[in-house]
């Protein structure tokens, strides 16, 4: 046994022991260094670019035209489908003919009676003149005869405007397109009575398709401005009447489409501004041949203002706020982050003009600002700018 004075001592060997144990055993491992975080770098770009008015307009046909039925009578033919596309001149329907032929016959018979009435008025008339020297015949019956030949043209010419006429509604009983363009549905079947009332009954409507009109209103300060400056390019004086001279240009896009890819000019523009709005109606007439536009589509639609001008561009995604501050994150030499606090401008065809705060060519943070702040060191990875518009009005 262990003398009881003994244990202070032994429990301090102890001690003593399971130190020299414990530092001869295996260090601990060192702690691991946070990788940089990876993030989505774009380069800043310089663009040229013109600033522009936007507004909203909706597409009109220049021309419109309801096909009416000028004759009476039972529709036979038929030659379109609805929603056709038609030339001036084809055919659309075809009314009974047999009633016109008739009238024509009849009207021609009436054109060979007033040319017998007529011949024998002038014989009797030429008849009484050699009589009047001996007697068989007196002055009043010549001058009878003088007006019988007269009433006898007159009902020849009156029975050759009716042969016009059935001429006429016979060939009214073939309706042609008067215009080129798309027709639509037929409003009659075939085998229905047409004008039955004595009116023009409705068969179809027709309108045209090339060119295209694009309607939008426009406060009058902006119509003068556009005027202005497009009297400036073309060095012309010509009158506020002759806005079409101008070749204003507009630019037009539909739902749905990216950019504005149709270009037209202003060729129209109303008489008066409407006191409610202070606006005026505009227009501005495109080109068609693809048959992109129908009557009534909703279009947007953009004039440009001013002179081209250089501009940096990011996207919108780069921005970031801090207390109304707006900025964005570089990634300048040895992959560290930077903070650049910027000026905005207007967008510009999806991407975000920079007034002031960043060079062109910087590589700026587009994706992954969240996970950063100033000095942080990155891993970059550099990708196209982001909402890089290919049909973009802009210029490089």
């Amino acid at each position: 046994m262990i003398p009881r004075h003994l244990f202070p001592r032994l429990g301090g060997l102890f001690v003593v022991f399971a130190g020299v144990l414990a530092g001869c055993g295996p260090a601990p491992p060192p702690v691991a260094e946070t990788p940089p975080p990876p993030v989505s770098v774009s380069r800043a770009l310089e663009r040229k670019v013109v600033d522009f008015d936007n507004y909203e307009g909706r597409m009109g046909v220049a021309k419109t035209v309801e096909v009416r039925a000028r004759v009476r009578g039972h529709v036979t033919k038929i030659h379109f489908q609805a929603g056709a596309i038609v030339k001036k001149g084809d055919p659309l329907y075809e009314i009974d003919p047999r009633p016109a032929q008739v009238n024509l016959g009849a009207a021609k018979a009436q054109v060979k009676a007033a040319e017998a009435s007529l011949q024998f008025a002038k014989a009797e008339y030429n008849r009484t003149r050699v009589l009047i020297p001996s007697g068989a015949s007196t002055r009043e019956e010549l001058e009878s005869w003088s007006a019988k030949q007269a009433i006898a043209k007159g009902e020849l010419l009156k029975a050759q405007a009716a042969v016009d006429q059935a001429q006429l509604d016979l060939e009214f009983t073939k309706i042609t397109a008067p215009i080129s363009g798309k027709l639509s549905r037929t409003q009659v079947d075939e085998g229905n009575l047409v004008n039955a009332g004595g009116g023009e009954t409705l068969l179809t409507t027709l309108v045209s398709i090339d060119p295209i009109y694009v309607y939008f209103n426009v406060d009058e300060r902006s119509l003068l401005r556009y005027r202005k400056r497009s009297r400036k390019e073309t060095k012309t004086n010509v009158t506020q009447a002759d806005l079409k001279e101008l070749h204003i240009p507009v630019y037009v896009a539909l739902e749905g489409e990216e950019g504005y890819p149709h270009k037209g000019e202003i060729d129209f523009a109303d008489n008066r501004v409407n006191p409610n709005t202070g606006t005026i109606q505009a227009r501005g007439v495109l080109s068609n041949a693809a048959q992109l536009f129908d009557d009534g589509m909703r279009a947007r639609v953009r004039i440009p203002v001013g002179d081209p001008y250089k501009v940096v561009l990011v996207t919108e995604r780069a921005i970031a706020n801090d207390q109304g501050k707006k900025f964005v994150y570089v990634v300048a030499e040895q992959s560290t982050v930077q903070r650049r606090d910027v000026e905005l401008g207007r967008l510009i065809d999806g991407l975000q003009a920079i007034q002031a705060g960043l060079q062109p060519d910087e590589w700026v943070i587009v994706n992954g600002i969240q996970r950063v702040r100033e000095g942080l060191k990155v891993q970059p990875n550099r990708v196209p700018m982001p909402g890089v518009n290919k049909d973009s009005s802009t210029q490089n």
